[in-house]
């Protein structure tokens, strides 16, 4: 595109007078304007490695939807989707404008969503040409066809360099994430965290494919190759949804983000965003073999002298990332498309040891689950988090998502029941005792069990219903020890275990009071603790 088109383009949406705009730029030349900026050093495997400063992770509490009266009665307000009042927002996006004249620009015109039914052309304007570089490799990219009839839904605009003054300009901290739905104009500043844009964009189209009669979903997918089956793995980061979907045996769709309309389930992205601590090549060859040139690795720290990754290191972050295009796993289905999934997977890692390493839901107890979105926080994936913590994150990805949960549990629903969907809750946290006694379940058995559920082998077996949560544990499972399927097996003292069972099954409780919404056959879904 000529310098003066994209200049006039830009300008429409308040960026005037720039310096240099670097237009739709490979990831090559990506990486060597990076490197000569000084925003970070390549690794010995060619990979691009940042630091991205105080901010290591998600920032929930600087996130904030612009209230105007078009969106105001959709959002689901609160503690989540923080309003900012329309003209409080201009006046800090015109700052922002501001402090970019004269700047150089980075900008990608990107893709959100792989089904072009559906799909949001996405815009990022960039201050750093590493995190154009992110979005360029976590977007889908547009065909030469496409760019060349390219006009934009979404624009983008992430100035890490510019502070927030928080009492002048309204926000919380010097950083802000801003979303206006109403002008489909992103704002980030004061964060160098890549990942706040990826969230941001899945933020976005978690308010505008249920309008369309898309299911949005905060999770991973796959399918087998030889006959299309299609699963998908809800969870928060960190429970296995990148691991446990990068199998070897099946064709990744995608690692985090999807639709699913009636045609089936697309990708909303184009790339991968791991979680790289502790990562090995042994255990996650996929992952770790995709951590090369055109990669970006986000607060890892090298072996003395080296410029080899020690991924064991957790000195700036225990979240430390990696992002790469999904091409760059061996197995990736590339269009990130697939048919109708036959199978949903809720992904939980529990702190309290209760939990079963897998058990099977019926309709409404997929509900309640989805709703619930039990986890526990892990260490390093939000701002101040250092150890585990017990919570609940409605959908397995509250902080992205405006509208009413019941929204998204009543779409999930309809389409268990039309499709005959099977769903499972995987434990992939602890057993035999919570966290600090009992040990965290070994990844080959989940992805044993996991791999039952897909290929249907648990459809075979004969289940038991647990005493207080009335999920359905399989008595049996190929590959796996009988011993460890009901969780109380594992635990020394009984009694214990149902103490703690009910005083988990009295947190869900607890938490589920705030869908007053629901309906009360999926409340009756929940524990039962009398």
């Amino acid at each position: 595109m000529e310098d003066t088109k994209i200049r006039k383009e830009l300008s429409k949406i308040g960026l005037h007078n720039l310096g240099e705009i670097k237009h739709n730029l490979s990831p090559a030349l990506l990486v060597e304007e990076a490197f000569t900026n000084g925003e970070g050093v390549l690794t010995d495997t060619g990979a691009f490695r940042v630091v991205t400063g105080k901010f290591t992770g998600r920032s929930p509490k600087d996130r904030f939807i612009v209230k105007r009266r078009s969106i105001e009665k959709q959002i689901a307000w609160g503690k989540v989707n923080m309003p900012i009042e329309a003209d409080v927002f201009e006046r800090l996006y015109d700052k922002v404008m501001a402090y970019l004249e004269g700047k150089n620009v980075y900008v990608f015109d990107g893709l959100a969503g792989a089904d072009v039914q559906y799909q949001m052309q996405t815009r990022i304007i960039n201050e750093y040409a590493h995190q154009n570089l992110f979005m360029h490799q976590l977007l889908v990219r547009p065909s030469k066809e496409k760019i060349g009839c390219y006009v934009p839904d979404i624009h983008m605009i992430c100035a890490p360099g510019f502070k927030c003054d928080p009492e002048i300009d309204g926000v919380n901290s010097d950083a802000a994430i801003i979303l206006d739905l109403e002008k489909r104009i992103i704002l980030i500043v004061g964060s160098s965290y890549c990942g706040e844009m990826k969230k941001a964009i899945f933020s976005s189209m978690n308010y505008f494919l249920p309008q369309r009669n898309v299911l949005s979903m905060h999770c991973s997918a796959n399918m087998d190759p030889d006959n299309g089956s299609v699963a998908l793995f809800f969870g928060l980061s960190g429970t296995g949804k990148t691991t446990l979907s990068a199998d070897p045996a099946r064709m990744l769709i995608g690692d985090d983000e999807h639709g699913w309309s009636n045609s089936g389930v697309f990708n909303i992205e184009g790339g991968c965003y791991a979680k790289a601590i502790r990562l090995n090549q042994e255990q996650e060859p996929e992952i770790f073999n995709a951590i090369k040139f055109g990669s970006v690795v986000e607060n890892v720290e090298f072996f003395p002298g080296t410029r080899k990754v020690d991924f064991y290191d957790g000195t700036l972050t225990e979240n430390t990332r990696a992002a790469y295009p999904v091409e760059y796993i061996p197995n990736a289905q590339i269009n990130g498309r697939g048919g109708i999934p036959k199978t949903v997977i809720f992904l939980t890692a529990d702190a309290f040891g209760v939990l079963p390493p897998i058990s099977k839901l019926n309709t409404l107890q997929a509900m309640y689950h989805l709703l619930s979105g039990y986890t526990s926080k892990l260490a390093g994936t939000e701002r101040g988090v250092t150890e585990p913590q017990a919570t609940f994150s409605t959908c397995f990805g509250e902080p992205f998502l405006p509208l009413d949960p019941m929204v998204y549990a009543k779409m999930l629903a309809e389409k268990i029941e039309k499709y005959n969907v099977n769903v499972y809750l995987v434990n992939t946290g602890w057993v035999g005792g919570p966290y600090g006694i009992g040990n965290r379940i070994k990844l080959s058995y989940t992805r044993a069990l996991v791999t039952a559920a897909l290929n249907g082998e648990l459809e075979k077996v004969e289940y038991e219903q647990h005493p207080v949560f009335k999920v359905f544990i399989p008595k049996s499972c190929p590959g796996v020890d009988d011993e460890i399927l009901n969780p109380m097996n594992l635990w020394f003292d009984k009694d214990a275990y149902m103490k703690q069972a009910k005083m988990l099954g009295g947190k869900f409780i607890e938490n589920f009071k705030r869908f007053e919404s629901a309906p009360n056959f999926v409340v009756q879904a929940g524990p039962v603790i009398d």
